[in-house]
């Protein structure tokens, strides 16, 4: 009797390897799938036929092959333990009693479906302008979104919370006393990321980030082909640049506005005031966008203990998954209420609930550089009177 114990447990041991679908966390998602679908879309983020879609995008990335000694953890397994680590920010620890994977397996699955993710999505989902019809659509969209005329994107940046690798001294701290690595960002008028920047330590000033940037790069080398500027009104003569909106964080240039801020001691006048009113609709979306991304993707509202590249990763996987669900899974993905929401009668802001939960903390505006060049100062009057006279709004 003794000696048939073992024999049991081996035998079952062994049956549980040959049949770890059964036991798997996966047949339960299933499951819960068909009978509550609401509750299958908030663990993993995303509906089962995006979740399909995805899986079979990057199955042959992280497919791993069965061993003598072991069968592999499924593809599908790595992808929504993968999709529960990036929605909860749990950790490893905590999400194996969940996912019944080992934290040890967990720290190899989560980075390399991350890659995985990125490279799967990127060239469809997170692609960025390359021609002037490219810029000019999106330039229409913000027209008719926010009433912003030849808008080519709105910028801001985040500070990501990071653990600091050892020997790294003050390397990643920031002004506001933690730890970070900066996401730049450029989105359209539909809360989509245009370009994803991932990578700046934190304790670069913010009128340095932009700079360290492969975008800021092409930019000023004139290799955006952006489009020349352009007539907005028939009849009139004068043409006005196309432009990147952004808060007072960032240097202006002639193709990056920014609002006006007065003299000290002194305030705007109704011209400069309504401007900024109309770059702020303009410029709110990427707000929203980073609001929409932390809230969903909650893992970016903790401070990741892992390696700056890991965090990298983890991030540009985020970005990609917001894209790829904002087009196919719009009505799960993005709640009512979540995004700032305006009354064009009474012209009042409905501030977005992603407003009232931790946010990660944007680049600071509170000394910004002043040194405009002339023809930066001309385009940003140019707009100035535009919105005073022809592209006036009623609500404004």
């Amino acid at each position: 009797m003794v000696e048939e114990i073992p024999q049991k447990k081996k035998k079952w041991c062994k049956n549980w390897l040959q049949n770890r679908n059964q036991f798997s966390h996966m047949k339960l998602l299933r499951e819960l799938e068909v009978n509550v679908p609401e509750d299958y879309v908030n663990y993993a983020r995303m509906d089962h036929q995006c979740f399909v879609y995805l899986l079979n995008k990057i199955k042959a990335k992280i497919t791993r092959q069965d061993t003598h000694f072991r069968q592999a953890i499924s593809a599908e397994e790595r992808l929504m333990a993968t999709l529960r680590f990036l929605a909860t920010g749990r950790s490893y620890e905590d999400l194996k009693f969940s996912t019944r994977i080992s934290p040890q397996s967990l720290c190899k699955i989560i980075p390399e479906t991350c890659e995985a993710i990125y490279s799967a999505l990127r060239d469809e989902f997170l692609k960025f302008p390359q021609s002037e019809e490219e810029w000019k659509e999106k330039a229409q969209e913000f027209m008719a979104l926010w009433n912003f005329p030849h808008c080519l994107g709105a910028m801001d940046g985040k500070h990501v919370a990071i653990r600091p690798p050892p020997g790294s001294g003050s390397l990643y701290y920031n002004y506001k006393k933690f730890h970070s690595l900066v996401l730049m960002a450029i989105v359209d008028a539909n809360y989509n990321f245009l370009l994803v920047d991932i990578g700046t330590n934190g304790r670069i000033s913010d009128g340095g980030v932009l700079q360290q940037t492969y975008f800021y790069e092409l930019l000023d080398e004139k290799k955006l082909n952006i489009p020349r500027p352009e007539r907005l009104v028939i009849g009139k003569d004068t043409i006005y640049p196309y432009v990147f909106v952004a808060d007072d964080a960032f240097p202006m240039k002639q193709e990056i506005m920014k609002p006006f801020k007065p003299p000290s001691g002194q305030f705007l006048t109704r011209e400069q005031s309504t401007f900024n009113y109309r770059l702020s609709r303009a410029r709110r979306v990427v707000e929203n966008a980073f609001g929409i991304l932390s809230n969903r993707f909650q893992i970016l509202q903790t401070t990741i203990a892992l390696p700056p590249e890991t965090v990298e990763m983890i991030v540009l996987a985020c970005c990609s998954l917001h894209n790829y669900l904002r087009r196919n899974a719009k009505q799960s993905y993005l709640p009512p209420g979540l995004v700032d929401q305006e009354n064009l009668v009474s012209g009042n802001l409905v501030r977005g609930s992603w407003r009232n939960d931790p946010q990660l903390p944007s680049l600071d505006s509170s000394n910004p550089t002043q040194n405009y060049s002339n023809d930066a100062k001309r385009v940003r009057e140019l707009y100035m009177t535009y919105f005073m006279e022809d592209g006036k709004v009623p609500w404004q």
